[in-house]
């Protein structure tokens, strides 16, 4: 068996759900990087992700406010 942990530039095949810090949902965004990366495949995992992890101080407009906390629920599946 190879390396339970995603190598960068691997592909991950993830279960998860975005929610803002008051609950509503979201999408993925660049803290993942740091988050999947110290998963093993079949672990569950909280990310919480601070704006300079997520869309920082512009937000997305319409969807993120401006220095949102994002939080994922995340379970990693498998690597390709």
């Amino acid at each position: 068996m190879g390396s339970t942990y995603p190598k960068t530039g691997q592909t991950v095949v993830v279960h998860y759900t975005g929610t803002l810090s008051d609950g509503s949902k979201g999408e993925v965004i660049k803290g993942w990087d740091v988050g999947v990366a110290q998963m093993s495949v079949g672990q569950r995992a909280r990310l919480i992700c601070s704006p300079d992890f997520a869309y920082g101080s512009k937000g997305h407009p319409g969807v993120i406010p401006a220095n949102a906390t994002l939080t994922f629920d995340v379970e990693l599946i498998k690597l390709e």
